[in-house]
């Protein structure tokens, strides 16, 4: 499993808009190479159809590779929807991959079992698949339920209580370097990785 971070950073709404393209474009490519994506966090744009920042999960054997593609600085270049005599027409936003490391602190933290929400049918209304996890000592929480499993639940759980927590450490000792919220706000312009175009958001 790795973790991929798409975010707009600081920038205007039209980076936001930028994530949102790319999540799907990202959905498209993965289907064409069997690597299965779950959206994990993410948070809304002030403008409907837009997101700030996302979350997912890559799993597959070319996941890897996928994920590869979709590190770093990219540019979307297209005339503003929202702003029509607006003369920019870059936009950026950046990626970034986290480890996914599950062994420190489990003991630390307790698991409560619920039933998954939202689509999934039978297995999601029959199992209590979805994880509820609390690090004990600093009350950070997640719920998670974007895998199928119980099992799989709980070791991204594992997980994300691991970089919240790190997060929380480098925010206390100043050390930003490797912050994932520190990275909203970093997004280099120059040496872009990918650039798209258009409305469609194509690969340039």
């Amino acid at each position: 499993m790795i973790l991929l971070q798409l975010s707009a950073a600081q920038g205007p709404v039209e980076c936001a808009l930028a994530v949102a393209k790319a999540v799907k474009r990202l959905q498209s490519e993965a289907k064409g190479m069997n690597v299965e994506v779950s959206l994990i966090e993410h948070q809304d744009g002030e403008t409907k159809g837009t997101l700030k920042s996302v979350l997912l999960s890559l799993c597959g054997a070319k996941a890897d590779m996928l994920a590869s593609q979709w590190t770093g600085s990219m540019q979307w270049t297209h005339p503003s929807p929202y702003r029509p005599t607006h003369k920019r027409k870059n936009w950026f936003l950046g990626g970034e991959v986290f480890k996914t490391d599950e062994k420190q602190r489990q003991g630390d933290i307790q698991f409560q079992f619920c039933r998954a929400s939202g689509a999934g049918g039978q297995h999601v209304n029959k199992t209590d698949s979805a994880v509820r996890a609390t690090h004990v000592q600093t009350g950070v929480c997640v719920r998670v339920e974007s895998e199928r499993s119980q099992h799989a639940n709980k070791r991204l759980a594992i997980i994300l209580i691991n970089k919240k927590l790190d997060d929380l450490a480098d925010e206390q000792s100043a050390s930003q370097t490797a912050d994932r919220r520190m990275h909203h706000h970093s997004i280099e312009r120059g040496n872009v990785k990918r650039v798209f175009k258009g409305e469609d958001f194509k690969p340039a």
